[in-house]
This record gives structure tokens, sequence and C-alpha cells, in this order.
């Protein structure tokens, strides 16, 4: 694994326009970043592959074993929303994707630092826009990434009925560049995809309905479950999941337990010293080591509390807190690295990497593309 100094394409910007990459540059500065790429071996690519499958394989163990022994206090979710979670994993209820992020150098066993669950993004870029970069930089090398086609192949999986709507809120250009990615795949999978701001999902005649008073059988929300409960319907969610016809979520409600940081606490005591986890608890103090606090449902690098005090700002400074044992980034060429791994009904498929210049990864992160040789050279005799 090594960070390599690339040059930027001078059509860079036209090239994102033409894909659709509306938040290639964000308050006026480059999210999508072509002046590095990182390289891989095909091994190190095989091991990424293989932590994130065993991670995800731990993961569905101990939502199982959350929901068979009513361990939400762990996890922080209340009686009402857990009652949703429950009921969604006992009904078998399909996710179609997440991404686990995770502290890596290309020695030893990559790192959880938390699974994303519920409404990681990230998703467009790592899927399409560093594919066309690869595609015009260097067609011999190859990438870790069968994103679009685990999409495509997952939807007709999910047994869902033939339109499917997409919210999220519109006002986000990220958020919306997400879902209408997500959208585009719906429709290469034969599924009708229209899209539906968040504050348009209206209630009628005991279901969910859109602006034109359709059912809304299934609906894609680019939404987390924990501000969803908390809006003023959220008794007609409770209500709805107890109906004969009712909505199906994606994600569903059940991915509000691996979601949460307090699901770290809840793998680490069902897995301790396991290679690809870091020891994290409740209570802080316990790791024996510097820790790393995250609040339960934040977000985007915000209200983290790392060691030697230093604190960063955001809107979750009330929620309870997660002690994690802190791992800082490993540092290339001024940058820290954190590799989002991506899991599509269940299999990893691809990465993508954001960077930032501090040992935080923030909103203001940098998205840069990654490529591995295909075949290794031999070692010298």
């Amino acid at each position: 694994m090594r960070r390599v100094a690339e040059t930027p394409r001078p059509d860079r910007r036209e090239r994102a326009a033409a894909l659709g990459f509306a938040f290639a540059e964000i308050e006026g500065e480059p999210y999508w970043d072509e002046t590095a790429s990182y390289r891989f071996t095909a091994a190190e690519v095989d091991a990424l592959d293989d932590a994130t499958a065993e991670l995800e394989r731990i993961s569905r163990l101990a939502v199982d074993h959350a929901v068979r022994w009513n361990r939400r206090e762990i996890l922080g979710i209340g009686e009402a929303d857990w009652a949703l979670a429950k009921a969604s994993w006992r009904a078998g209820e399909p996710s179609l994707y997440g991404r686990m992020d995770l502290r890596w150098d290309g020695s030893g066993p990559p790192k959880l630092l938390e699974y994303n669950a519920d409404t990681p993004t990230a998703l467009f870029e790592a899927s399409v826009v560093q594919w066309e970069w690869l595609r015009c930089t260097d067609p011999g090398l190859d990438q870790f990434n069968g994103i679009h086609e685990a999409l495509i192949a997952a939807w007709p999986a999910m047994d869902l009925p033939g339109r499917v709507h997409f919210a999220c809120v519109a006002a986000s250009a990220e958020d919306r560049g997400t879902v209408d990615y997500l959208r585009d795949t719906a429709l290469q999978a034969g599924l009708e995809a229209p899209f539906l701001a968040v504050g348009e999902i209206g209630w009628g005649r005991g279901r969910f309905r859109d602006r034109e008073e359709r059912p809304i059988d299934a609906v894609f929300k680019l939404y987390p479950w924990d501000w969803l409960l908390r809006e003023r319907f959220a008794r007609m969610l409770r209500q709805d999941a107890t109906a004969a016809e009712r909505t199906r979520w994606i994600e569903p409600p059940w991915r509000m337990i691996p979601a949460g940081k307090g699901f770290l606490a809840l793998l680490w005591e069902m897995f301790p010293g396991h290679p690809n986890l870091l020891p994290a608890f409740r209570e802080p103090g316990r790791t024996g080591r510097p820790e790393i606090g995250k609040p339960f449902w934040g977000r985007e690098g915000a209200n983290l509390l790392a060691p030697g005090g230093q604190r960063t700002p955001g809107p979750y400074g009330d929620q309870p807190v997660l002690w994690q044992e802190w791992a800082e980034l490993p540092r290339f060429g001024g940058r820290y690295p954190v590799l989002g791994s991506w899991v599509v009904a269940g299999r990893p498929c691809g990465l993508g990497i954001r960077e930032d210049a501090t040992p935080l990864t923030r909103d203001t992160s940098r998205f840069v593309p990654h490529a591995f040789t295909p075949h290794e050279e031999p070692r010298p005799a």
C-alpha cells in the first residue's frame, strides 16, 4: 500500500459534470482529488476483501444475538424503536448496502473503526467516478470495484414490488447524487424508481403515500433511522409496521443496530481480541490505552473526543459516548486515509478512500482513487 502523486487531468471538471458528479467540489473546495492515488498489491486487496467478509459475518451474528437477548441498552436504542428493529430482523428483511470504515496501512489485520450500515455516502464516487479515472489514466491496472454490478444484481434478489421510491433531503447535493445513482442501478435492474423528497412522504387511508397519492410499497431512504423515528409521523411508522399492507424500507429498521456506535462495544464483548476489531466500551478508561470518544449516532467526524483533549464541533454533543481504543490513521504524504470497504447484499465488493489533513476524518475530507496491479511480479531469486 502506497500513495502515489498524480497529475490531474486538465478536463477533470468537464468529465465530472458529464458523469453527473455534481459535488466534485463542495463549497469551493475540491472533494474529488486527482493529485494522488493509492496503490495496492493483489494480495493486499484480497486481505481487505477477507477482512470485510469476516466483519460482515460477525456483525450479522452480533445483530442476531442483540435481538435474541434484547441488548438494546448497550446499543442505546429506545424501547419503541427497538420493537421495530427486532421485527425487521425477525422478518428477514434484506439489506442493500453498507460501508465499513477501516484503519489499515497494508500490514497486519485491517481494523474496524465503524460500520456505516444505514445511510452510507461516498458511493457514486467509489463505484463510478474512480473507475472512469482508472480507465482514462491506466487501463492496465485494476481496481477493487465491483460495486455497480453488485447493486444491479442485488435489486431483483430483494423481493421488492415493481416500483421503489427513492427519498432524501433534496437540498443536499451529495445525498441527491447518491440517491440518483442508486435510482439508476434500480432502473437498470428493471424497477420503476421515482424520486421523492423526504418531506413529501405523506400518510393517508392507512398507508404512506407519494405526491400523486399512490401507496409507497417500497422506499429507499437516505435518511437515518434515528432521525426518521424522531419525526412527527414516527407513530405512523409503528402503525404501518403492523399493517397487512405495509411499506418496505431500505435500509430496513434492523440496520439501526449495527449503525450505532454502541454496536462496536457489543462486537468487542462478543469477540474480544478479534484481529479486525478495536477494544470498545460504553465506559471510558476500560481499554487501558488512549481512547477516542464517539457519539452513538454521530456522523462525519462531528463531536469526536480525541486523546490530548482535541474535540471536533458538531450537533451530537448531548448523546451517549462510545469509547474505542485510539488507532491513529496511518500517514502517507502528509495525509491520513480511511479505507471505506463496501458491502452489497452482504458481500464485499469495492473500496473507496477518503483522506484528511488530520487523523480525524471530517466532512472536509477528500476522496482519492485507488488501483492495484492485477498480476503480481515474480519475486527475484
